[in-house]
């Protein structure tokens, strides 16, 4: 039986140790992170190469993905890039905040990640977002999801559902990981 590891893809700038994807690194002894080469000045081409040489390095294994933020799109993209050539079991992705580049005013320091991606990705996959996140429209989030062929989750008014958001430990988050690794 295939081992399972978790790939944890931040967004923009990392996400510090506090955050829920941080405290999942340690929380879980499968979760392995997907160290960019360049958290501040983020380019589709280089984020997306990387997160294929992860997913080869683990293709032996079951692999859960869970991104936030701009690390959802660069899944999506990776889906269409790089999914119908790679043997890896990608058995589900957890896609938390999906940040609209295509709506979302980012800074030119962020480049590549337009279009967002809006085309169904490959495994099994949820999304989960916020009634007022400032990176997604509930509108948006959902032809998101749709497109993606995902299961949307609304948590309700929290924010970008980062530390600056309150969310260091997520239990209800960690509920969604247990339901793509089952």
């Amino acid at each position: 039986m295939k081992q399972t590891v978790i790939l944890i893809l931040p967004g923009w700038k990392d996400s510090a140790a506090e955050h829920w994807q941080g405290i999942w690194l340690k929380k879980y002894p499968n979760a392995v992170k997907v160290q960019q080469e360049d958290w501040m000045f983020p380019k589709k081409s280089a984020w997306v190469k990387t997160l294929n040489e992860y997913i080869e390095k683990y293709k032996k294994h079951n692999i859960i993905f869970v991104g936030h933020s701009l690390a959802c799109a660069t899944f999506a993209y990776w889906s269409t890039e790089y999914s119908a050539s790679s043997s890896a079991t990608i058995k589900g992705a957890l896609l938390v905040c999906p940040s609209d580049m295509d709506i979302v005013d980012f800074p030119k320091e962020v480049e590549g990640f337009q279009p967002m991606p809006l085309k169904p990705v490959t495994c099994k996959t949820i999304v989960v977002t916020s009634e007022n996140d400032q990176y997604v429209t509930m509108d948006r989030a959902r032809l998101i999801a749709n497109s993606w062929k995902a299961k949307l989750i609304n948590i309700g008014p929290h924010g970008h559902i980062n530390v600056e958001a309150g969310f260091g430990e997520w239990l209800e988050g960690e509920r969604l990981l247990q339901e793509l690794m089952e």
